[in-house]
C-alpha cells in the first residue's frame, strides 16, 4: 500500500497544532444567500450527529452548535488525522429584518440548511399618496433591505 507523504503539509499541521492550541470550538464553514423574502444559510457539518446540533436565537444573535466524535477502535494506530472532532460553533448577527419566530432548519447529507424569513415590517410596501393635488397613480415604496451580518 503506497502512502503519500507531503512534508510541508505535515509541517503546517504540526505548527498549527503547537501554536494554535485550539481546544475550544471549531469554525463552521457556511454560505449565505437571499432568495426572495428569505435568507438561506447552508453550513457544512459532515459526520455530525443530527442529535448534537443545537440552534438558538437570543435577541438578534443566532448560534449554531454541533459536536462530532471520531470513532475508532482502541487498537487503531493513526497514520493521518486531518478531520477535526469536537464542538463546532457559528454565530450570526441577524439584524432587525429577520422574523426569528419563523426560522426553520433541516440537516441532510452533512449540510445544515437554515431558512431565515424576512419580517413583514422589513418587506417593501407601497404607500398611497392622498391630497387634492396629488395624482392617484403616484406612490412611494418603502422598506429597507436588512441583511444579516456574519460574525
Amino acid at each position: 500500500m503506497a502512502l503519500y507523504f507531503d512534508p510541508f503539509r505535515e509541517l503546517d499541521r504540526l505548527t498549527a497544532t503547537m501554536f494554535d492550541g485550539r481546544s475550544g470550538p471549531r469554525f463552521v464553514p457556511m454560505d449565505l444567500s437571499r432568495d426572495g423574502d428569505h435568507y438561506v444559510l447552508n453550513a457544512d457539518m459532515p459526520g455530525v450527529d443530527p442529535g448534537s446540533i443545537d440552534i438558538d436565537v437570543e435577541g438578534s444573535l443566532l448560534t449554531i452548535r454541533a459536536h462530532r466524535t471520531l470513532s475508532t477502535s482502541e487498537n487503531a494506530k493513526w497514520l493521518s488525522q486531518e478531520r477535526p472532532s469536537g464542538t463546532f460553533v457559528r454565530q450570526l448577527n441577524l439584524g432587525e429584518g429577520i422574523d426569528a419566530d419563523k426560522i426553520t432548519a433541516d440537516y441532510e447529507n452533512g449540510v445544515l440548511s437554515v431558512v431565515l424569513p424576512v419580517s413583514e415590517r422589513a418587506k417593501p410596501r407601497r404607500i398611497p399618496i392622498t391630497g387634492s393635488t396629488a395624482p392617484e397613480r403616484v406612490a412611494v415604496t418603502t422598506g429597507a433591505d436588512h441583511t444579516t451580518g456574519a460574525a
